[in-house]
């Protein structure tokens, strides 16, 4: 997480508003993003179900906000100035 911000919390209300489309874009820049880290989901998806108007993604049934919040661990180790290790 960039140090300035708190994880998105599942039921956060703004995850309320992804629509499947957006999250398919998600999804694809988590793949893009992803394979520099060796993290690949060849298989996440959209769902095509909520749980109480939140969409869920289907490695895991996980919620939107999981997808968000690991996009942004991504998206700062790519930014970062010393190289990732694990």
């Amino acid at each position: 997480m960039n140090a300035d911000r708190t994880p998105i919390a599942p039921d956060d209300p703004r995850m309320r508003t992804y629509t499947e489309p957006e999250v398919t874009a998600l999804l694809r820049e988590l793949h893009t993003i992803g394979r520099e880290f060796g993290v690949q989901w060849g298989s996440a998806t959209t769902h095509h179900s909520t749980v109480d108007g939140r969409l869920l993604i289907n490695f895991g049934a996980a919620p939107v906000a999981t997808l968000v919040n690991l996009l942004d661990l991504l998206r700062t180790t790519r930014g970062a100035s010393r190289p990732w290790t694990s």
